[in-house]
């Protein structure tokens, strides 16, 4: 049964109001991007500066996340989410009056600078209020499939949502609606202390978690990956204009994350005897089978179907990386540890909606598409030439998890 294992999972004094709080808290990270494109491409007619602002406000979130980690580390969630919510809402609203009064594009660039700076890693804080609960227990693995799936649950609705805000009611509309989320889930999540993580006053020897090479490792292909899902998401938005139907657009990214969802639901619910390591590896190789078609489809409905089916491999590649990276650190630098997850992809949808606008506007969405392709195929060879560094020790080894 894909329920069982998830039955008595929220059971714990807090744990319904850290989801909930975590989840709407969450939204933006899939609205933001496409509601940035879908608002400067309709306001002035270039993908390519859509493209690039949206990377550069998510070069800024890359940059910043493992600092706030390590300040949320440092001094607790409570006391560092609420002022980072708050700038992070005015910096939005600046970005929207910005576009709206046609001011220059530098303008544009500045406060999506401050948006992705000011932006939290509010997946990873969550987890790691699941670690603290359920650190060093089979039921850490299937919190963590929960919560990929909740993120899959975010992307399935939230690019929908602002894509259906932002062409049938007005531009701004799907932006409004993520700083809305924005702020709720953020505040109800920092006023929940009683279930985040204690906070750690020694550090562990060894400064950041990123010169941990299994880490790094990760950090790489998971910046591959996100070059996969940056580019996925602008070039999609441009398939659809091609085909006469831009609104279309959010449900075809819906069909990506939703393929996600549904296998992060069974991934989740099975205990596995092959090792995390070996996951993962598996994962990578189905992520980038599953990828190949889209660069070979003209229909709308067909690319649907196309994208739902190589969404299957992301929630069980995100699933265990999460979990690696939980064994592979010290509690003292866990959010920062999960944060430089979080960089990487950052890093990586940045490069994406960057090229993938390039390449669209001088190829075509079709063609483009080779672009995603290929960096899952990247994230492939470094994930196996670099297995090996994510060997675990016998005693944490998560092959029975």
């Amino acid at each position: 049964m894909v329920v069982g294992p998830y039955r008595g999972l929220f059971n714990g004094p807090g744990v319904k109001a850290f989801v909930l709080a975590g989840f709407i808290g969450r939204m933006p990270m899939s609205m933001l991007g496409i509601g940035v494109v879908l608002l400067i491409s309709t306001l002035t007619g270039s993908y390519a500066t859509a493209g690039a602002v949206a990377a550069a406000t998510n070069v800024s979130f890359a940059i910043a996340a493992p600092l706030s980690g390590r300040l949320v580390d440092r001094f607790g969630q409570g006391r560092i989410i609420a002022p980072f919510a708050v700038v992070n809402g005015l910096s939005l609203v600046a970005l929207m009056l910005c576009a709206g009064f046609g001011l220059p594009d530098w303008t544009l660039y500045a406060s999506g600078l401050v948006v992705g700076a000011t932006s939290l890693s509010i997946g990873s804080m969550v987890r790691a209020r699941w670690s603290v609960i359920h650190g060093g227990s089979d039921r850490l693995h299937t919190a963590f499939a929960f919560e990929s799936v909740v993120d899959e649950v975010v992307f399935v609705t939230g690019p929908a949502l602002v894509t259906v805000l932002a062409t049938s009611v007005n531009p701004y509309a799907g932006l409004v609606v993520a700083l809305v989320c924005m702020l709720l889930g953020c505040l109800a999540l920092a006023a929940q202390r009683r279930t985040q993580p204690p906070v750690q006053r020694v550090r562990s020897a060894g400064g950041t978690p990123i010169l941990i090479p299994g880490i790094a490792l990760l950090s790489c292909v998971y910046l591959a990956l996100g070059a996969v899902f940056g580019s996925v998401d602008l070039i999609t938005v441009a398939f659809a204009e091609e085909q006469g139907v831009k609104s279309a657009s959010g449900f075809l990214l819906a069909a990506f994350a939703g393929g996600s969802m549904v296998s992060g639901l069974w991934f989740g619910s099975r205990r596995w005897k092959i090792s995390l390591r070996g996951r993962f590896v598996r994962a990578l190789g189905v992520f980038v089978v599953g990828l190949l078609p889209i660069m070979f489809i003209g229909d709308v409905w067909i690319m649907a179907g196309a994208l739902f089916l190589a969404g299957f491999a992301i929630s069980p590649t995100l699933i265990t990386g999460f979990s690696l990276t939980e064994r592979l650190v010290p509690p003292s630098l866990l959010t920062e540890g999960m944060a430089w997850i979080s960089t990487s992809i950052g890093f990586g949808v940045a490069i994406g909606a960057w090229a993938g606008g390039r390449l669209t506007e001088m190829y075509g969405a079709s063609n483009a598409y080779a672009f995603s392709w290929g960096a899952a195929a990247l994230a492939v060879a470094v994930g196996i030439g670099g297995s090996g560094l994510l060997r675990l020790p016998e005693a944490s080894s998560p092959a029975k998890s």
